[in-house]
């Protein structure tokens, strides 16, 4: 199976690196980052490509660009793992649609499409008979898109609940831990990495909200968007908040909820028992799906990071290939 990818970002350089070591049967045969591309229909020396692109920033031809990769690359699959832009989805939705729209399999990590986009996005590749599958846009090494569609199937889901971004989750267990401010708790998670120089995407709850609606696009098909969910984050939350929850043997979390009978579509932090199974540490997350048949299901795991991410990438590349649908 061929497959190209875009973004070689974090993810990218996962997901590339982890596919030359272990094969799989899976050839590379294009790569693009935001400033150039290569194609070699025979297979690209990943090792090649990784290399100058930590010593030039470039990843092959400044001539070549990730539309030349998606319209004229030979690939079955296109990895789409660009930076997410919440507000037009681009330039991803462009690559995405097109892809589908060529016949071509899509695997993505973007959540901006699938949040924005989900059922024009699933009905064009109903349309051309392809697969789009996109398990890395949630939690990232969480198999939570496979287990809904597939390990739950039959069941009907009544409410998915969730601890979804582990930058909020990292600052509230600092602050609950050691009585940190909220802003002594931030400073810390971007010296280690885990918060972005503008934390913002995080700690208001957005990056949870994409999750959520893509979650419950998945389960109830119901056409839900960002602007849909009532949203709250954590940045106006105090030491002293922590320290009262931790009085009644209680912690503070931000959980994404999704109860359709309900009506209920929310992120907002919530007061949760210790022992609670969302009561997850530093950037761990967990989702709990209730179900009529199963019952509460739990998964918990490493919500990012690049090999952890590339893991649901290559998940649902092997499910695709597996599939027997490329032909190949």
């Amino acid at each position: 199976m061929r497959v190209a990818i875009l973004g070689l970002g974090s993810v990218g350089r996962g997901v590339a690196s982890m596919l030359a070591k272990k094969g799989l049967g899976i050839t590379i045969t294009g790569i693009a980052d935001s400033k150039s591309g290569a194609c070699d229909p025979a297979g690209l020396d990943v090792a090649a490509v990784l290399e100058k692109k930590a010593k030039t920033g470039l990843c092959g031809d400044p001539a070549v660009t990730a539309r030349a990769v998606v319209e004229g690359g030979e690939y079955d699959v296109l990895v789409e793992v660009t930076p997410t832009d919440v507000k037009t989805a681009e330039p991803a939705l462009t690559h995405i649609r097109t892809a589908l729209s060529m016949g071509k399999h899509v695997v993505t990590s973007n959540k901006g499409p699938m949040a924005l986009h989900f059922r024009d996005l699933t009905a064009l590749a109903e349309e051309h008979g392809v697969q789009l599958r996109y398990e890395a846009t949630v939690c990232g090494a969480i198999p939570i898109i496979q287990t809904l569609q597939h390990g739950l199937a039959g069941n009907t889901v009544h409410a998915i609940y969730g601890v979804m971004n582990g930058t909020c989750n990292y600052i509230l267990t600092r602050m609950a831990d050691e009585g940190l401010t909220y802003e002594q708790a931030l400073a810390e998670a971007r010296e280690l990495g885990y918060a972005e120089a503008d934390p913002t995407f995080d700690v208001k709850g957005i990056d949870a909200a994409l999750k959520l609606v893509i979650l419950a696009n998945t389960v109830w098909n119901n056409g839900v968007t960002l602007k849909d969910v009532e949203c709250t984050g954590i940045d106006l939350l105090t030491a002293e908040a922590l320290t009262l929850a931790g009085r009644q043997n209680c912690t503070i979390r931000l959980i994404g909820e999704v109860v359709p009978e309900k009506g209920l579509l929310r992120v907002s932090p919530r007061i949760l028992p210790k022992k609670h199974p969302l009561v997850v540490r530093d950037t761990l997350n967990a989702v709990t799906v209730v179900t009529d048949m199963a019952g509460a299901i739990t998964e918990v795991g490493k919500g990012a990071g690049s090999v952890e991410t590339a893991s649901a990438v290559i998940g649902d590349l092997l499910f695709i290939k597996n599939c027997h649908v490329t032909g190949h």
